[in-house]
């Protein structure tokens, strides 16, 4: 059966909260509230008031890292700044986690890649996590969901890089492609078990490019929007948007689709679930 993704074509902020509380886990304590906060030009990331009841309801503070590459988010001066220029601050309480070294090292094990994830230090400071996702595609990765936000989303600028080089900071931009999405894998799931599972995730399907937020100058949306979904299962719920993808009618879809599987995105799903902290198999239960 695995998990449920519960799911609604109605994309409104207040239907975000219908069905945060429809999955039953209630975040207590500091719950850090893990957004995109949107490269300087991006016209396609999901604002601040759209996610601002959702936000409000769980009582979080907004959390960020700063990128490993260039643009106006690559360091705490720059990011901070553009963090208030999109609304972000001027909201809710906000936390670049880091926003000064040193790193949080989280243990991998398990990993295939990677042994250790390094995350902004200021994870520590939180009990749950709320994962808020804009599923849509990205360059590196095919796509971008629940997954990317835990791994390169939480990752500290130095993490991003490692993650992105599989284990080699120095590859950022030339890892094999596979290893790269291995990486990601390892990664969200040091993130799972440093919350103890004490995570809700939202993935949000409207504006969908085939580019992420992260791009100053990304493609328009390529197709229709289709939903919002939310799950305890940060696997489950990434598979599920694929699935709704593969099953539109939308002419779009195929420009979307070829970017997803030109990367394997598919591949960080197939590694993640061999990881074991979530199944591929879900029940989608669609909400009025």
């Amino acid at each position: 059966m695995g998990a449920k993704v519960y799911f609604s074509r109605t994309i409104t902020p207040d239907k975000v909260v219908e069905l945060y509380e429809l999955a039953g886990k209630k975040l207590t304590g500091n719950v850090a509230v893990k957004v995109h906060s949107g490269e300087k030009g991006n016209q396609n990331f999901l604002r601040p008031d759209f996610w601002k009841p959702v936000i409000t309801h769980v009582g979080g503070t907004v959390v960020e890292c700063n990128t490993a590459y260039d643009g106006e988010r690559d360091t705490t001066r720059k990011h901070l700044r553009l963090l208030d220029e999109h609304g972000w601050s001027r909201y809710f309480p906000v936390d670049l986690l880091d926003a000064q070294g040193p790193d949080l090292i989280l243990p991998i094990p398990g990993g295939k890649i990677l042994k250790e994830n390094h995350v902004g230090k200021d994870l520590i400071n939180y009990d749950a996590m709320l994962v808020l996702s804009h599923f849509k595609g990205h360059p590196m990765g095919g796509f971008g969901g629940a997954l990317k936000q835990l791994s390169i989303g939480v990752a500290s600028s130095h993490g991003k890089a490692l993650i992105h080089g599989a284990g080699d900071p120095a590859k950022i931009w030339t890892a094999e492609q596979d290893s790269f999405l291995e990486s990601m894998a390892d990664a969200a799931g040091s993130v799972v078990e440093f919350f103890g599972g004490r995570l809700v995730y939202v993935n949000v399907m409207k504006n969908m490019s085939v580019d992420c937020d992260c791009c100053s100058v990304a493609e328009d949306p390529c197709m229709a929007d289709i939903g919002i979904l939310v799950s305890t299962d940060p696997i489950a719920i990434d598979q599920a948007c694929l699935d709704l993808v593969y099953a539109s009618a939308d002419p779009g879809r195929d420009h979307l689709l070829e970017r997803i599987e030109s990367r394997h995105g598919v591949h960080t799903l197939e590694a993640a679930a061999a990881l074991g902290y979530g199944s591929r198999e879900y029940t989608l239960v669609e909400v009025d």
